[in-house]
């Protein structure tokens, strides 16, 4: 296991390094719907991670944001988003990350987060705790949600779907201390792993944006269960996840 943590980490690190290059060049943008966009930073990314990938472990699984499946039946599988806050990238906005876990038999079993800009390394190991840059890291202990610092995001088809994140922000607004909206799922999730913020809640999210950030929290002691408080899957429609002392009170709100 040593040598697949340190070929991830370094791996994460090299992609991390290529995007921070990139930020300052010019940047292909191409849209997949009316806002939803990939730049040519995010397709380099992938190329450079699935290449590496493929090179050490040939008959491992891969599911990665922007290239279609590979090996699906294989017992090892690799769930990358190469991007993590594609729009913020392409705005010159620096929050966002590079995100790779590794699943054994449909669980994820190790985690990395890389925030190039802060050169965070946010690292997580099935029963082996969560890390930042080598830390152990423990979620927050406010138990309040009004005293509470919580993020969350919004749909690429929030302007045609009802099902927006609209209601419950306006809902939750007004019941937590603050909101932050910053952008990249993977790294908010890191951040409550950081005790950074104390609760985070977003619908619609893909198995890349989750895998390697909520095995994170779990290590770092919090919970997470889908909105309606029920078992979270990485297909789940919707996530919530927090320190797990304000985890009910955030359920109440967003139920009601």
């Amino acid at each position: 296991m040593t040598e697949i943590v340190d070929f991830v980490q370094n791996l994460a690190r090299q992609a991390g390094k290529l995007l921070v290059e990139k930020l300052t060049k010019n940047n292909q943008i191409y849209y997949k719907g009316t806002i939803d966009l990939v730049t040519e930073a995010d397709k380099m990314s992938e190329e450079l991670i699935l290449a590496e990938i493929s090179l050490r472990y040939p008959d491992h699984g891969i599911l990665s944001e922007e290239s279609a499946a590979k090996n699906e039946r294989a017992a090892m599988r690799w769930i990358i988003d190469p991007l993590d806050g594609t729009t913020n990238y392409a705005h010159g906005f620096p929050f966002f990350c590079v995100s790779i876990a590794l699943e054994k038999d449909g669980v994820v079993v190790l985690g990395v987060i890389y925030d190039p800009t802060r050169d965070d390394l946010f690292f997580a190991c099935r029963s082996d705790g969560a890390y930042l840059n080598g830390k152990k890291l423990h979620v927050s202990s406010v138990s309040d949600l009004s005293r509470s610092l919580l993020a969350t995001g919004f749909p690429y088809d929030i302007r045609v779907s009802p099902d927006n994140n609209l209601n419950f922000f306006n809902a939750m607004a007004v019941k937590a201390q603050a909101i932050r909206r910053p952008g990249a799922a993977a790294l908010d999730l890191a951040y409550l792993a950081a005790g950074r913020i104390d609760g985070f809640w977003e619908l619609k999210l893909k198995p890349w944006d989750t895998a390697a950030s909520c095995l994170m929290v779990e290590e770092a002691g919090g919970v997470i269960s889908d909105m309606a408080g029920g078992t979270w899957r990485l297909d789940s429609p919707s996530l919530i996840a927090s320190n797990g002392l304000i985890h009910e009170q955030m359920l109440k709100v967003l139920s009601s």
